[in-house]
Order: C-alpha cells, then structure tokens, then sequence
C-alpha cells in the first residue's frame, strides 16, 4: 500500500525543514504575481477610459464602453480558467515538474506584452492589451493546480494544511504589492506632469504622460515571477508523482533523501506491486471515481464558484464602490494620474487591513481548528456581513456613516481570506488520488474562475442605477448597488451549504484521505471520518 512507501511516510513525519519555507517561497512568487497581474488591471482602467475614449465636451471624463469594461476585466479569466484545466491535466500526464517552468514563462512574455500594446488607437491598444492578459491567465491558471498539488505532495501531514495556505496566502502580497506600486508611479508622474481636475481642463487634466503610467504598472508583474524561474527548474518532481504516477522508486528515494537529507531505500518492489493493482487505477470519467469521489469533486467545485462570484466582484470593482460611498472623489474634480492614486490608495488600505491579515489567519489556524470550520466560518459571517451592507444601504451612504461602511465591507475581504478563498485552494490539493490530483485540482479552480466571470462581468451590469440618467455611460439600468449586495449575500448563503459536501482533511496522509490503494471496503471506511 502506498501508505507503506518509505519516501513518503519520511515525508509525512519529516518535521519542519528550510526546504519547505523554500517550496512556499518558490511556489508562493507565482502566486504573488499572480495576484498582481489579475488585480492591477483594476487600477487603470479608469486611466485607460480617460486616455482612449475621451468625448470633446463630455461632463464626465471618457470611460470605457461597457463591452471594452467587460473584455479588460474578463479576458484574463477566460485565460485563467483554460490554464487550470489543461495544466492541470498536464501535470498529471507530464508531472509537476516539468509543466511547471512553461507557467512562469508565459506570464513573463505576456506581462510585457500587455503594457507593449501597439500604437495609439483605442481598438488597437485594447485589442493587444487583451490578447495577452489572455494568454496571461493562461499562465496564471496553470500556477493554481501545479502550485496546490506541489506544495501538498511536499508538506508534512502535520503542517500541509498551513504550507499550502502560505502559498496562497502570498496574493496578499501581490494584491499590496500592485497598489504600493501603483501609488509610488501615480506620485511621481503627478509630482513630474503637474495637470488641473477635468472640470477645470478636460484636455489638459490627461498628460500625454498618462499612457506611459499604466503600461508601468501592468509590465512591472513580470519580475517576481522571471526572478523565481531559476529556483524553479532546480526544484527535484515530487515522490508522490515519482513512485505513484511514473512509478519508478529508485528516482523518488534518490530525489528525497537530497531534499530531507536522509537515506531513504528505493523500495522498487513494492512499487512494481502497486503498478501490477489494476484496482485502483480508474480513471476520471469512471464509475468508481464517481462512487468514490464524485461528491468531493461537487463540493470543491461548488463552494469555490460561489465564493469566487462573491470575491472577485467585490475585489475588481472596489473602486466603483468607493467612488458611490464617496471614498474616492467625484472623478472631475481629479486629473488622470490623481485618479489612478486614489483607487490604489482605497485598494492598498483593504488589503493591509483585511485582505493580508485574514490569509495569514488562515495559515495560523487551519491546522488547527480545521479547513471545514474556517470555510464553514468564513462563508457565515461573509453572508452577515454582506446583508449588514446591503440592508441598510441608504444609511451607509450619509457622509458620517462612511467609515462603518468600509469597516464592514473590510471584514467581508478578512473572512472570505480567513475562510473559503484559502481552504477552497487547499483541499483539492488533498482530498483526490495522486494520478488526478492536478487535474482535480484544476477542475476546481476552473469552477471558480467560471464564478470570476460570472461576478466580473454580472456585477458590471447589475451594479448600475436603476435609473438610466444616472447610469455609467453606455450601460442599461441594473438592480443597483444595494441589490447586487443583496445577490451576493445570497451566493455566499449557497457557500454555506454545499461546504457540508468537502471532507475534512486535517492531520490526515494524503493516501489515506484519498483511499488510494485502499480496497473498496477499505475506502469506504475511510471517507466517512
């Protein structure tokens, strides 16, 4: 049984080691700058609409279409979400290892390529800017299942939960990282291109300065991710890959006892032995693993769709919020630049006071009270707090009542973070047999890319005024921003039940939780701790 494998039992005891903070570290930089490029488009598009589609005479400054509005934000999904499936079936057809490299370098090439849109045209700079955040996500998607399946096929039983959680837990750095960055590049090019609010000079209040700021700050993403590529090829394939998949023991005890420093026997025999069990090999599409493991593929898929519709609606259009609440102000009385540090102001307060702190929660307690309380928890109060929003709208949206508006809205980020953003990512990675877990895995985050769509391109519509005069240009009337509130409370509720799906995986191998190479008899005795 696999359970008996040598290498892996060393792994599952092996305490605490450098070579794990150097896994999360490797692993967590993709995830960084993932973060980064999926988020930063949120700060410029407001720039870009100023740049591109300025109207001669317009009250408002230029916006962009809703169509184009809709493209920016989701193109990169749409990407992300190819990434995940196709990556993560590569990895488990290739191993980890070796797709592992193609991720990283397809974010660099189309981090670049999307601040070098060509030309000055509107169509054509969207058209290119689009292109490669497409293919940018389709990078990106790829770090999320190769990242969870290599974090967890290297972590101790012990500690797994909180490793993979780190890795994770580093887009709080990345969503930080954009707004800093943002803010020290809107300041310097204010500082260096003095420019009136647009109701003074509607021309004048857009240096042609501008464009160089947002392609800055969209080209930057590419260096944390080239920086770590090295220390990624260096990395050995993981034993459970090694011995369980391409089934040679000799090169997974030679590649462990170099990383835990120890001597470990190849066993070969007993590998052989699991490689001639024809018993559990099914495949996907297979009546056994649907008997085994359908629901857990539900319940992984499900709770990360909605949570995800929840997120990253809220996360991309925090500064459409902002501005309705009057946090941001009206944007004539800004130029361009001033507006761009305005929006990466609000967003960098959200993440140092909620975004980051709830991810590192997360990591403190998961291995302790478990991933099914913190995803139980987190949905909860997500629900609490968003109909605490919605309900009583009209109150939040008088001057004094500014502060307790953002407070709350804050602590929806803190518990979607210390709750089902990071244990959504966590347990795929455990919870499936060593053969699909990166396809699993990314079947999982392709569902919650799909709840991305869904929220980036739903909440653009269903967020506007009901009344039509006042809706941004070029967008219908929607349900309005205490609606959409509404909706979203609703989703996270939805959360809440299909968590009673996703087993709890704490403190467990990850042969045992899976049941690979248990018989049937075995594995159902196992699932149903």
């Amino acid at each position: 049984m696999a359970k008996e494998l040598q290498v892996l039992n060393a792994l599952d005891v092996a305490k605490t080691q450098w070579y794990h903070f150097t896994a999360i570290i490797i692993a967590g930089m993709g995830f960084f700058t993932d973060a980064y490029d999926i988020f930063c488009i949120s700060l410029v598009t407001k720039l870009l609409g100023r740049i591109y589609y300025h109207i001669d005479g317009s009250s408002k400054p230029g916006s962009l279409p809703p169509n184009v509005a809709a493209a920016v934000n989701g193109v990169a999904f749409c990407g992300t979400l190819s990434g995940q499936l196709f990556f993560g079936w590569l990895g488990d057809k290739m191993g980890r290892k070796r797709v592992y490299g193609m991720t990283l370098m397809i974010m660099v090439i189309c981090s670049i390529g999307s601040g070098l849109s060509f030309s000055r045209d509107a169509e054509t700079v969207i058209s290119t800017l689009c292109f490669f955040r497409f293919w940018l996500g389709f990078g990106i998607g790829g770090d999320y299942p190769l990242s969870a399946t290599i974090m967890s096929e290297y972590a101790n039983k012990k500690t797994r939960g909180a490793f993979i959680a780190a890795v994770f837990a580093m887009q709080g750095f990345g969503i930080l990282a954009g707004g800093i960055f943002a803010i020290i590049v809107s300041s310097a090019f204010n500082a260096r291109f003095d420019a009136p609010p647009y109701k003074v000079n509607a021309v004048a209040s857009t240096v042609p300065q501008a464009d160089y700021v947002w392609r800055i700050i969209v080209m930057v993403g590419a260096l944390p991710a080239a920086l770590t590529y090295y220390w990624r090829m260096k990395m050995p394939e993981t034993a459970r890959y090694t011995a369980l998949v391409a089934k040679n023991a000799k090169q997974a005890a030679s590649d462990m006892s170099k990383v835990l420093q120890v001597d470990l026997e190849a066993e070969e025999q007993k590998v052989e032995q699991l490689a001639e069990d024809r018993s559990n090999q099914f495949g996907l599409f297979t009546k056994k693993f649907l008997r085994r493991h359908g629901l857990h593929l539900l319940g992984t898929t499900t709770t990360w769709f909605l949570l995800d519709i929840a997120f990253y609606s809220q996360n991309l259009f925090q500064k459409d919020i902002f501005s309705a609440i009057g946090w941001i102000p009206k944007a004539d009385t800004m130029n361009a630049i001033d507006e761009v540090y305005r929006i990466a102001r609000a967003q960098t307060l959200i993440a140092l006071c909620s975004t980051v702190p709830g991810y590192w929660f997360t990591v403190a307690f998961i291995d302790r009270i478990g991933r099914f309380a913190i995803q139980l928890m987190g949905f909860f109060f997500m629900t609490v707090f968003m109909f605490a929003l919605a309900i009583p709208y009209k109150h939040w949206t008088h001057k004094d009542n500014r502060i307790g508006f953002v407070v709350i809205y804050a602590l929806t980020f803190f518990f979607a973070n210390f709750g089902p953003n990071a244990t959504t990512f966590v347990v795929p990675a455990e919870i499936f047999p060593a053969r699909l877990r990166s396809t699993c895995h990314g079947i999982s985050a392709a569902a919650g890319k799909l709840g991305a769509i869904v929220g980036a391109f739903g909440f653009l519509y269903m967020s506007q005024n009901k009344d039509k005069n006042k809706t941004d240009a070029g967008y219908p009337p929607g349900i309005g921003v205490r609606n959409a509130l509404l909706v979203l409370g609703f989703v996270n509720f939805f959360g809440i039940l299909f968590t009673f799906l996703v087993p709890e995986s704490k403190g467990i191998s990850l042969e045992e939780i899976s049941g690979e190479n248990e018989t049937d008899e075995g594995f159902g005795a196992k699932s149903g701790a």
